[in-house]
């Protein structure tokens, strides 16, 4: 019988790649992904961006331990990056696998489970530890073992996969502890990453997400004598150019690292096997504010990016953005540019945060000499939050009646029940489809209504001959149509 092994991912896009890469090689060494409450090997692979995140995966794995207390838990990610001893002295925890380790958790975890062995020294040392009283820990500086570059990119539980092809960022915003937990920038070779995507086309993928940690700076440390690409942009034509993928999309890029040639190429497959989807981490909208965090940009420099971009795409791209209130002196008047700024920018949807301090950053010594108080945070998160509502009906009421490129994605049963399929557009809009079609088709649909929750409600196109003989034959029931 296979041993069952269960991940819980916490965090970002790349924190979930490498979660969905630890995943693969266990199930390529003959593991059984299961439930937590049954797994032999639990993985968490842990957030540490907020005080937030760190609590949540605290909690998570003390309800672990209690629902399996037989489970040999492993903490890894972030959090068992900059805090591994906290991690350690919780209950159940068998090892904490630092970022700068990660490589190594798919085979520790394997000789955690019953019957397995391993020939990796380190490992070996692991597993005996895991037994004891003390929790082995694995973490240091040097981020050595950190990229999971062997592990099969698939569509499987997920159907549009992470790739991370960047790990780490040397920049230092103020308020962030990235560095500390992943270290600089480094990047996966070209020839890995191509690898990877015919892979994956081979397989039967139809999207994959390129994600990274500071994605824009892939390729800047890579061998400047080789003819292979080392900018982000001439990897991206790489993948057009010398593979079958369908659909690529990016992940989330510094507003600094969309520069003239990045740009260039999202005019040149924008409106074909590109993704019309951009992400920009914006932060704030207020200068002073943006100077305190030590981003690299200004207010007018960000419009100006989401203006080059907009021309480049067309009215059909969907822009982004990350947005953080209550930053440590924030003061009325630079809240309201900072909501202004965002106003005035078409956006498709906001991630919101309220600032939360990290320990050894700046921005948590400014916090213990300027807070900005809770209530007033919270105040702002309002606002914000029904700002980005507004925009975000506003941005897909204008795709009424349009037809737009889509992936179906895997549908919740009680979705499936009523004969409605999940799916994502080209540009990045949920989608509920009539009709019941399996996972990973790319499909041309006409929006026909939005729901309450803004989700687009949309038929599959004539032009779907194949898809469309699955579906069922009535329309779907306008909920706040235009």
């Amino acid at each position: 019988m296979a041993s069952t092994f269960h991940i819980e991912n916490f965090g970002c896009r790349a924190a979930r790649a490498d979660g969905e890469a630890i995943a693969a090689l266990l199930r390529k060494s003959g593991a059984t992904e299961g439930v937590a409450s049954s797994a032999e090997v639990v993985i968490v692979n842990t957030c540490s961006v907020t005080a937030e995140a760190d609590r949540e995966a605290r909690a998570w794995i003390r309800r672990a331990h209690r629902h399996n207390p037989e489970a040999r838990i492993i903490a890894t990610g972030c959090y068992a990056q900059r805090a591994p001893e906290e991690l350690a002295a919780l209950p159940g925890i068998a090892a904490v696998i630092g970022n700068s380790h990660k490589a190594l958790a798919p085979e520790i975890a394997l000789s955690m489970m019953p019957g397995s062995g391993s020939s990796n020294a380190l490992v070996q040392i692991q597993a005996v530890s895991a037994g004891s009283a003390a929790p082995q820990v694995l973490a240091d500086d040097a981020f050595a073992h950190s990229f999971l570059e062997e592990a099969p990119i698939i569509p499987g539980a997920q159907t549009r996969p992470n790739l991370k092809i960047q790990e780490g960022c040397s920049n230092r915003c103020s308020f962030c502890v990235i560095p500390q937990t992943r270290g600089n920038s480094r990047s996966l070779s070209s020839s890995a990453v191509l690898q990877h995507v015919r892979g994956f086309v081979e397989a039967g993928g139809n999207e994959l997400v390129l994600s990274g940690i500071n994605l824009g700076r892939w390729g800047r440390e890579l061998d400047r004598s080789s003819s292979e690409p080392r900018t982000l942009a001439a990897l991206v034509r790489a993948i057009f150019d010398r593979t079958v993928l369908p659909r690529l999309r990016l992940s989330s890029i510094e507003p600094m690292d969309w520069d003239a040639d990045l740009i260039a190429v999202v005019k040149e497959h924008a409106s074909s096997r590109l993704a019309q989807h951009v992400h920009l981490p914006l932060q704030s909208g207020s200068d002073a504010v943006l100077r305190r965090m030590h981003r690299r940009y200004r207010p007018w420099h960000y419009a100006e990016k989401v203006a080059e971009l907009m021309r480049a795409a067309g009215p059909g791209l969907t822009v982004g953005a990350d947005v953080m209130a209550g930053f440590p002196g924030e003061t009325d008047r630079e809240f309201q540019e900072s909501y202004d700024f965002i106003s005035s920018l078409p956006f498709g949807y906001l991630h919101l945060f309220p600032f939360s301090p990290r320990p050894g950053t700046r921005a948590g010594i400014l916090h213990n000499e300027n807070p900005v108080p809770s209530a007033v945070v919270r105040e702002r998160i309002a606002a914000l939050r029904s700002l980005a509502a507004q925009k975000a009906h506003a941005h897909r009421a204008q795709f009424m009646g349009t037809e737009l490129e889509a992936i179906t994605l895997h549908t919740p049963a009680v979705l499936a029940a009523r004969g409605r399929t999940s799916a994502l557009t080209d540009n990045f809009l949920p989608v509920e489809l009539v009709g019941e079609l399996d996972a990973n088709q790319l499909v041309s649909i006409r929006v026909t209504g939005i729901a309450p929750d803004d989700t687009l409600l949309a038929s599959p196109t004539l032009s779907n001959t194949s898809v469309w003989l699955q579906t069922a034959t009535t329309e779907p029931v306008l909920e706040n149509a235009f």
